[in-house]
Formats: C-alpha cells, sequence, structure tokens
C-alpha cells in the first residue's frame, strides 16, 4: 500500500487515522505494519465502505486529504491511479484504520552500538552479501561512504564503474543492517557503521584509512 511521505508524517503525529483505498479486495492485514518515510504504521482495521457517497469533510481530513472533493477524485473509478501491484484498483472501496507504530527500526539499529556477538554477527552477514561472482564489495562502499559522506550515488557509481540502480540496491543492503544514513544527497557512516569498520580495520591490522 503506497503512503506518501506528508500522510506518513499525519500518521506520526496523529492528524490522519485513516485511508481509503479502491481495491478488488483487502490488500493489506489487520495488525500487520508497514515501513514508512516516517516510522512504522500499523493497519489497525479495513472495513467495507457500502456507500462511498456518505463520505465527509472529516473523513476527507482524517484521510490526510484537503477535503471531501479531493477524496472523491481519489476514489473515482475513472480518476484512480494505478495501484501498487500493477493495473487499477478494483471495484470495492476499502476504509483502512491506520496508527504510528514506532520508528524505523533500522534508525534505532543504527545508532546501536555491536557487542563483540553483534560484530561477529555483522561479519557473517557482510560475508554472505560479498560472496557473489563480482567479488566483495561491501567494504568498499563503506569505507567510501565513510570518506565521502552526503556525496551523490552517482558520484560513487561512475568510480566503481557500476550501474547506478543496482549500486542503489546494494546500498540499501547496508541500510537494512544500520550500517548506513541515507539523505536526501547521498550517504553517511552509521554509528553502528563506523564500529563494525574499526572492528574490521582491526582484526586485519590495518589503520582503517
Amino acid at each position: 500500500m503506497l503512503i506518501s511521505k506528508p500522510v506518513a508524517e499525519g500518521i506520526r503525529a496523529g492528524t490522519v487515522t485513516q485511508a481509503f483505498r479502491r481495491w478488488d479486495a483487502p490488500r493489506v492485514t489487520v495488525g500487520g505494519t508497514q515501513l514508512t518515510s516516517a516510522g512504522l504504521v500499523r493497519f489497525d482495521a479495513v472495513s467495507r465502505v457500502r456507500d462511498p457517497d456518505r463520505l465527509t469533510e472529516r473523513d476527507a481530513r482524517r484521510a490526510g486529504l484537503k477535503d471531501l472533493a479531493a477524496l472523491r477524485r481519489q476514489m473515482s473509478p475513472d480518476g484512480h491511479r494505478p495501484s501498487a501491484r500493477g493495473g487499477r484498483g478494483g471495484d470495492t472501496v476499502y476504509r483502512i484504520r491506520l496508527s504510528w507504530a514506532g520508528e524505523d527500526p533500522r534508525v534505532v539499529l543504527r545508532d546501536t552500538l555491536p557487542d563483540d556477538d553483534g560484530l561477529a554477527d555483522l561479519t557473517r552477514r557482510l560475508a554472505r552479501l560479498d560472496a557473489r561472482p563480482s567479488g566483495p564489495w561491501t567494504r568498499e562502499i563503506l569505507e567510501w561512504i565513510r570518506d565521502n559522506p552526503r556525496v551523490v550515488a552517482r558520484t560513487l557509481a561512475q568510480q566503481r564503474d557500476s550501474p547506478l540502480l543496482p549500486m542503489k540496491v546494494d546500498i540499501r543492503k547496508l541500510k537494512a543492517l544500520g550500517l548506513t544514513i541515507s539523505h536526501d544527497v547521498g550517504y553517511e557512516l552509521s554509528p553502528r557503521g563506523q564500529a563494525y569498520l574499526d572492528h574490521a580495520a582491526g582484526s586485519d591490522g590495518s589503520d582503517g584509512s
């Protein structure tokens, strides 16, 4: 389910408590969560809207929309945008109750310094990422990000002679482990990432530079 940044921020602040989607069947699970730009969002309830014409201005505002006219445009079969799964929306309007469920776990993780067991686990995980025909890449990228914070990703791709989009996928894998921080432009090594590099440098006897 696509949740825009303004709506996600509204859910976090408590001003947005619901969303409306036109589906053939519910595509979220009650009690489930989704990671958004503002953290985790929980799906508290999903119900069919039997008469969309009875939706109100309050419904629209609680969905993060300007007014009822905007909600009606969004729910119009003719004006509904393609869904995240491809194709167009279904024939049924659903109301999804939403609440903020907590911080992005990656944000919490990146500030958590690993102990010896954590460092050993990171080493194993990164070794698995490195085990591909093109050879090891994780430490090289982490060290480049450390030395070039907030530099546009395209520069890194050019220096590595790598396609940009696959490289961004690789960096997202490092972010999922709490090792990097994404910015509007470029990346930055997290405290957890720095701790890993310090450990790796100590293990191979280098100074990390």
